[in-house]
This record gives structure tokens, C-alpha cells and sequence, in this order.
């Protein structure tokens, strides 16, 4: 198997809740409470712990630091542009006044907060990555003092 293909395939499937989730919020007009996507970051979150404990079983004593952390970090990377251009998609397309919702909640109607949402949503998803990657490889990386008294 290719050494990027199991990181991949977790990040498409934690996209791919991470658009189930915000399409059961979008069911009960939830979507615009910025509030719920704090759960994406558990999403996000799982997916990665399980793309990196997946990886170092995969690849047994040839697993270290640098390739568990390139696991972690292509998981979240996949899943988070994946989300965005759903996102973006279902902003422009699908439901064209889901931006003037979000907007209006969250500046008052004004106009000028359209333009950075979709960066934001890419940008949080990156910074969740790379936060999540960092702390879930202190639990992976295997300690040179282990066996030294």
C-alpha cells in the first residue's frame, strides 16, 4: 500500500462527517450558530488520532515522529479542503442565502464579513490540524528513556 494512501482515506471519510454533521445542523436551522462547529474539531480530531494509530500500526518499528506527524497533518489537510469547498458549494449553490444568514447573525448585516468566510472555515481547519496533530503525537512518539532506569 502506498504510504499516503492510508491518510488520504481517513481524511475523506472524517470530511465526509464533518459534511454529514453540518447537514443534520442545516436540517434544524443550525447551521448558522457558529457555536456547533466546535464539534467539528472532536470530528476532526478523531479522524486524525485514528489515521495516526492506523499509520503506526500499519508500519510497526519502521513508524516515527516525522511520518506519524505526516499522517496527521495529510488527514486533516484532505478533510479540511474537502469540507471548504463543500462549504463553499453549498454557500453559492446550493443554499444561496445561507452567507446573508450568517452574516446578518454574526456582524449585524454587514456585508463585509461575507468575504472571509470561507478562508476562515480553511484557516480553522488548518490550525485544528496542526494543533491536534501536535498533541495526539505526544501520545504516539515512543521515548528513547523508556527503558533506561
Amino acid at each position: 500500500m502506498k504510504p499516503l494512501a492510508l491518510p488520504i482515506r481517513f481524511g475523506i471519510a472524517t470530511s465526509g462527517c464533518l459534511i454529514a454533521y453540518f447537514l443534520i445542523l442545516s436540517l434544524f436551522n443550525l447551521h448558522t450558530n457558529i457555536f456547533f462547529s466546535l464539534f467539528n474539531g472532536i470530528i476532526t480530531g478523531f479522524g486524525i488520532y485514528e489515521a495516526i494509530k492506523y499509520y503506526r500500526l500499519q508500519e510497526k518499528f519502521a513508524f516515527n515522529y516525522g511520518l506519524g506527524f505526516k499522517a496527521g497533518l495529510i488527514t486533516g489537510g484532505v478533510a479540511t479542503l474537502i469540507f471548504t469547498f463543500f462549504f463553499a458549494l453549498y454557500a453559492t449553490e446550493l443554499n444561496t442565502d445561507f452567507l446573508n444568514q450568517l452574516s446578518y447573525t454574526w456582524s449585524n448585516g454587514s456585508k463585509s464579513f461575507e468575504g472571509i468566510v470561507f478562508f476562515t472555515v480553511a484557516i480553522m481547519g488548518f490550525a485544528t490540524t496542526l494543533v491536534l496533530t501536535l498533541t495526539f503525537m505526544q501520545l504516539f512518539k515512543t521515548s528513547k528513556h523508556s527503558n533506561k532506569n
